[in-house]
């Protein structure tokens, strides 16, 4: 696999990649690998959420006003 990246990139992933003492390769295939799981996390857990079912009788319209809920008692 070959990447293209600006010379900034590749001067900022050659000092992480020594200040963690591995390679660039393998930072990288870090930084894929994390990205991945991350975003196969997100969409499982909104595959998820989008199978609860709303919650009979609930009405926001009823829900209490900025000032009452942050109301302090003397």
């Amino acid at each position: 696999m070959t990447i293209t990246v600006p010379e900034e990139v590749a001067r900022w992933a050659r000092k992480e990649a020594a200040e963690k003492n591995t390679s660039v390769s393998r930072l990288v295939g870090r930084m894929l690998e994390q990205e991945m799981v991350r975003r196969d996390e997100y969409w499982e857990a909104y595959r998820k959420w989008k199978k609860i079912k709303p919650i009979k009788g609930f009405d926001a319209s009823k829900r209490l006003s900025r000032n009452e809920a942050n109301y302090r008692r003397p």
